[in-house]
């Protein structure tokens, strides 16, 4: 991930230039270039497949759009998560859904994952604040590569996800490494290990 030189965006006006555009998130105004490796694709992709499984099998009420930015009102940020579960009954008070893919309540999100690149920092630090603020039910952070701060993911340091689950305001994380089963609690009937995500970000 690489940060652009150019001036500071509004984040109305960066929804207008780039909502339709994969490569760009916008942090405190700052145009952020996102450059996810295909190993990093892959694992988005299995996460996203593995949990519209469950969205069908328990009739859920959920989607997961194929793009979509989050507008944190009172900033200048929009991110844009690599995986995201909606709330399709909510999605009606979303006041840009219909001419954006822009979500701009927590109630309309149910889940949100995402992949750990370089910009590791952000994931584990800046969008579990964000994301908690916003209200975001669950948040997982798929460090597949084991690249987080020692404080994060311990010592020594490994492939680690962390779900986090919304407790009042703030996030009670849960580490999982190795051949540990996940656990969720918007999809309580998953049955994914951690190992069978770290390797989907794997050539076969």
């Amino acid at each position: 991930m690489i940060q652009s030189a150019t001036k500071l965006l509004t984040v109305d006006e960066f929804i207008n230039q780039y909502s339709n555009s994969d490569r760009y998130e916008l942090i405190d105004g700052e145009l952020i270039e996102m450059e996810p490796t295909g190993l990093h694709e892959q694992v988005g992709a299995f996460i996203g497949r593995k949990l519209n499984v469950e969205i069908d099998r328990q009739d859920s009420p959920y989607l997961i759009p194929h793009r979509c930015l989050i507008k944190l009102l009172g900033t200048e940020t929009a991110f844009r998560p690599d995986v995201i579960v909606l709330d399709q009954r909510q999605l009606i008070d979303e006041s840009l859904w219909e001419q954006k893919p822009v979500i701009t309540l927590g109630k309309s999100i149910q889940l949100i994952a995402e992949v750990v690149s370089t910009n590791w920092q952000n994931n584990y630090a800046r969008k579990v604040e964000d994301y908690a603020l916003f209200g975001v039910p669950e948040y997982w952070i798929i460090d597949y590569l084991g690249i987080g701060g020692r404080e994060y993911i311990g010592k020594p340091k490994q492939p680690t996800i962390t779900i986090c689950n919304l407790v009042g305001d703030q996030y009670q994380k849960q580490l999982f490494q190795n051949n540990d089963l996940l656990v969720s609690s918007i999809f309580p009937s998953l049955q994914i290990t951690s190992q069978q995500i770290f390797a989907a970000g794997r050539i076969v």
